[in-house]
């Protein structure tokens, strides 16, 4: 059975994953596949609830983010082509202290905690791919922790544009300041100063080489 369009994206990532993954291993997870939609503001998870998905991303972004002290505080942003689920609470059958909310509209291929189990019983290389998921999951964790604990506020937003542009492009200001742990008032002194650092950078001197070539092309 060939992949449906809904159903292309997520059979590519498992294909990178594993590039030997059989018909009869595709199929049996497709089969299992639910495509849900989700508006702008719609809640993926909410806190108090046991996560009973895994998520992968076919478009749009998503945030999560838990209370402290009635504040949020955004942990982590998912886009398309991404895994999303309080893990902690589909692992441990646990409510979830996490919410996860909808920031464009969006739509997102769930597994069921029963179908995956099911999918590791019969399908070998499916173990394969979780692994690897968690993996990723476990290798970002880790970056971020190091990270916070490691390196200035500004070197963490410069990390975010360097690395995630998509973030600056496509999430609230205040929200960004959440995940830094800043306040918005704090984000906008590090964007000055990012601003500042960018524009003494000196232009590197073209080589005479170059130049002459340029000059010599001219008509």
């Amino acid at each position: 059975m060939e992949p449906s369009p809904q159903f292309a994206r997520i059979h590519t990532y498992y294909l990178s994953l594993v590039p030997g993954l059989t018909r009869e291993g595709w199929d049996l997870c497709m089969n299992r596949f639910r495509v849900r939609t989700l508006k702008k503001g719609e809640f993926l998870q909410k806190q108090g609830v046991v996560s009973n998905h895994v998520s992968f991303l076919n478009y749009g972004l998503l945030r999560m983010y838990h209370l402290v002290d009635g504040r949020e505080k955004v942990s982590e942003f998912f886009k398309e082509g991404d895994y999303a689920a309080d893990y902690r609470s589909f692992l441990m059958r646990e409510p979830a202290n996490t919410y996860v909310q909808a920031l464009e509209d969006t739509e997102v291929v769930d597994l069921s905690f029963d179908d995956l189990q099911e999918i590791y019983k019969r399908i070998p290389e499916a173990n394969y791919i979780g692994r690897l998921i968690a993996e990723e999951l476990f290798k970002d964790i880790c970056r971020r922790t190091t990270m916070q604990a490691t390196v200035s506020i500004d070197d963490q937003y410069a990390a975010i544009v360097r690395d995630k542009p998509w973030l600056v492009q496509r999430v609230p200001q205040y929200m960004i300041a959440s995940y830094l742990g800043v306040t918005p008032e704090a984000l906008s002194r590090i964007k000055s100063r990012a601003g500042k650092r960018s524009r003494k950078i000196p232009l590197r001197p073209v080589p005479a080489a170059v130049s002459e070539i340029a000059v010599a092309a001219k008509p």
